[in-house]
């Protein structure tokens, strides 16, 4: 067994805590939060069932983990109610409106700008 996989593997969670695995190595019957979406479920308020690790160059911490959920205590997704679909549309709206000219600039307007890109380079505008 490699050291990588060994360091990894903890089906006990005697280290850990909780149950460990590695990397696309988890049992049946458990899925992440992005697994359960796909299938249309959620946690629900479950606790974290295991965890699986791998090694990662970019994080600090050396390791990328992810938290397993059981799939059989997994809750339905709420649908979306009328309430929610117009505060989202209201957000995006904001998020597409320029503070400046107050147009939609159809497009989410970018934080680094604080405005439309025509109200930003302005004087950038050439005529040909």
């Amino acid at each position: 067994m490699s050291a990588a996989f060994g360091g990894c593997y903890d089906p006990t969670g005697a280290t850990h805590g909780i149950p460990t695995y590695p990397w696309r190595l988890a049992p049946d019957g458990l899925a992440t939060r992005r697994q359960l979406r796909a299938r249309g479920l959620r946690p629900g308020g479950q606790p974290v069932a295991a965890q699986v690790m791998r090694r990662s160059r970019r994080r600090k911490a050396g390791v990328l983990v992810g938290y397993l959920y059981r799939i059989d205590q997994a809750l339905p997704v709420r649908p979306m109610t009328p309430g929610r679909i117009a505060a989202l549309a209201a957000a995006m709206r904001a998020r597409r409106t320029c503070p400046t000219c107050q147009t939609d600039a159809g497009y989410c307007i970018p934080t680094s700008l604080g405005e439309c890109v025509t109200c930003a380079y302005a004087t950038d505008q050439h005529v040909a």
